[in-house]
């Protein structure tokens, strides 16, 4: 789990989602927002630096050290519990760099708790500068608790497909690398057919508008670091 602050964003969902879908109910996802690669706004307290890729895939020793509020800054519920047991549902996304999109969620009713983070890579505890250097394979994600009684995963699904654009390989506006590509996580047999459900119907919408096929990546729920 990581916290700090994203200097720059670069979002942008093709028209064609919001004119058949109906718009999103956040902003981020009607306006797009130019800039270079997202940035962490926090020093590294051990002065930590990596002279080439290799260091970068093995991985480093010393780990930067980070305290994690107990409870969401914004909604006030716990950041770490025992949610399954309190009837909560948890979606793990990427849709780039991940400050922008947390947002994203937290606004949507019946979203407990939201957390960013990294999934999907090679390296467990992975630093920020692993994960930017392409590496390690993680990508930038959300995790999102909710109350699947007041928001389906369905809901959730179409807050990510509208929220960035899913077309672009590796890629989300002026950010680029494998860290920002488009992905979703499933748990069960029931959330990879929902997913790849929406996926179809999204893609059918943007190619029939000229846009290229949808190349998100759904793969089984990684550790959420």
């Amino acid at each position: 789990m990581r916290i700090g602050h994203c200097r720059r964003m670069a979002f942008l969902a093709p028209n064609a989602v919001h004119t058949q879908f109906g718009k999103s109910t956040h902003g981020l996802a009607q306006k797009r927002f130019g800039g270079k690669n997202c940035v962490l706004m926090r020093q590294n307290p051990y002065g930590i630096f990596f002279r080439n890729l290799a260091d970068f895939a093995k991985g480093s020793t010393v780990k930067m050290s980070m305290q994690v509020a107990e409870k969401h800054a914004v909604l006030g519920n716990p950041m770490e519990a025992d949610f399954a047991s309190q009837g909560l549902a948890t979606a793990l996304v990427g849709l780039g760099c991940f400050w922008g999109a947390e947002r994203k969620f937290w606004e949507m009713k019946g979203v407990y708790s939201t957390a960013v983070g990294y999934s999907g890579g090679s390296n467990a505890q992975p630093s920020y500068k692993e994960v930017c250097s392409g590496a390690t394979g993680h990508a930038e994600v959300v995790r999102i608790i909710y109350d699947p009684e007041i928001v389906s995963f369905g809901e959730i699904l179409d807050t990510f497909w509208k929220s960035h654009d899913p077309t672009t390989l590796n890629r989300q506006g002026n950010d680029v690398g494998s860290q920002y590509r488009s992905v979703v996580y499933y748990s069960t047999p029931e959330e990879k057919a929902a997913i790849e459900d929406s996926r179809d119907r999204f893609s059918e919408v943007l190619q029939a508008n000229g846009y290229g096929p949808v190349v998100t990546e759904v793969s089984e729920m990684p550790t959420f670091y």
